[in-house]
């Protein structure tokens, strides 16, 4: 369970962060714009899920500490290799929700960096080392992530988002898993998913956000990289719409069965956890 820190904010329970990782990606830093230059910011691909990992640390830190977003078990010696390349210290492997198109990297993660915490959220019902809710603020040096639930493509969908305030990243970024895709949106006919609850969700969670808030979704089929809330506003062909319009949409999409779901699922509800013969711990620390 997590514990409040004392030294935090009030009404936020909070994660404290240490860290290694490895990995190089071909996209640029959409978070130049921001007015410090905390952050270190990579968004990373795996192309046979078409997922999006991230990859944050407060570099103004000491420790350089840093966190993993939607890690995939394929491309974690990827991931891994940047992080320690970068000169970072893991801390965090961090999951939005239990996906079903892939298997997590966050278990191998954990058995090649000791120390590496897992997180998901509570109302996933998955195993992890930390099992988060809305409100939470994970904090990775003096930089944090907000946790905001946004159930709806499954019972456990959390949107992580940059923290509010002079000391934080600008504009502020979120990291939305499959609740708010570029123009789309995640499925929500399995896995207790609900229509009615992912618009509440987006429109209660997410479109409240800043205009200007980056939206980096889990997965993109289409090749964007980004959006914002204003695009998404204005644009996003489902969520524009008014509830019953979308819930008559989600209803007929007739989307074939995820051909992981029955490998993935039951593996990311031990956030991956494996039993794996790999390289050494010591060839990926800081």
């Amino acid at each position: 369970m997590l514990k409040l820190n004392a030294l935090r904010p009030p009404l936020s329970r909070s994660l404290s962060l240490t860290l290694h990782s490895d990995s190089v990606s071909p996209h640029r830093n959409y978070a130049t714009s921001m007015s410090n230059k905390k952050l270190l910011f990579r968004q990373l691909f795996e192309k046979e899920s078409s997922t999006y990992t991230y990859l944050l640390a407060d570099v103004s830190h000491r420790d350089r500490p840093a966190l993993l977003i939607d890690p995939v078990d394929k491309t974690a010696d990827r991931d891994l290799t940047l992080a320690k390349e970068l000169g970072l210290k893991l801390i965090y492997a961090i999951n939005t929700h239990v996906h079903a198109d892939h298997v997590t990297g966050t278990g191998l993660i954990k058995t090649k960096v000791p120390g590496v915490k897992s997180v998901i959220s509570k109302a996933s019902d998955a195993k992890a080392d930390l099992q988060i809710d809305a409100g939470d603020r994970i904090y990775f040096g003096d930089l944090f992530l907000e946790v905001r639930a946004t159930p709806g493509h499954t019972q456990g969908c959390v949107t992580y988002v940059t923290g509010d305030g002079l000391d934080q990243p600008q504009p502020r970024m979120a990291f939305t898993g499959d609740a708010l895709l570029i123009r789309g949106c995640g499925r929500t006919d399995f896995q207790g998913g609900s229509s009615d609850q992912l618009y509440q969700s987006v429109h209660s969670q997410i479109f409240t956000l800043p205009k200007d808030t980056l939206i980096y979704p889990a997965h993109d089929y289409r090749g964007f990289t980004v959006s914002s809330v204003e695009e998404e506003m204005l644009y996003n062909p489902r969520l524009t719409k008014d509830e019953e319009t979308f819930k008559s949409i989600m209803a007929n999409l007739n989307l074939q069965y995820p051909k992981m779901i029955d490998i993935a699922v039951p593996a990311n509800m031990v956030c991956g956890l494996q039993d794996v013969s790999a390289k050494p711990a010591e060839a990926f620390s800081s």
